[in-house]
C-alpha cells in the first residue's frame, strides 16, 4: 500500500510540476503515472550508482554535500526518463534541475503525510 501511495503521490507531483514549470511537459495524468513508474524504477536501479560515481568523482565532496548530489542525481534520472519515455519532455538540464528540486518538496510532503 505504501508503494502505491508513493507512486500516486509522485505522479501527482510530476503532473503539477508540468503545469507550473515551462519546459517540463507530461502527457496528462496517465502519462504522469507512466513517467512516475519509470522514474521510480530508474532511480531505484541506478540512483545509488550515480550517487557513488559523483561522490568519488568529486574527491568525496559529493558525499559531504549529499543533498546537492542527490539533487543532481534526480535531475540526471529525470533526463534519462525523458530519453526512454514518450510521455515526458524536458527542454534543458536546467529545467530538470528545477523539476528535481520541486520533486524533493513533493517527496518531503509525502514523507510528512505518511508519518503523521
Amino acid at each position: 500500500m505504501h508503494l502505491l501511495f508513493s507512486w500516486l503521490f509522485l505522479a501527482a507531483g510530476l503532473w503539477i510540476i508540468a503545469q507550473i514549470l515551462p519546459g517540463f511537459r507530461v502527457n496528462g495524468f496517465k502519462g504522469a503515472m507512466i513517467v512516475g513508474a519509470i522514474f521510480g524504477v530508474l532511480h531505484f536501479l541506478i540512483g545509488w550508482i550515480l550517487f557513488v560515481a559523483i561522490g568519488v568523482g568529486t574527491l568525496f565532496l559529493g558525499f559531504l554535500f549529499a543533498f546537492v548530489t542527490w539533487w543532481i542525481v534526480s535531475a540526471i534520472v529525470l533526463e534519462i526518463t525523458d530519453a526512454v519515455s514518450d510521455e515526458l519532455s524536458i527542454d534543458s538540464f536546467k529545467t530538470a534541475l528545477i523539476a528535481s528540486a520541486l520533486l524533493s518538496v513533493v517527496s518531503a510532503l509525502r514523507t510528512f503525510l505518511l508519518h503523521h
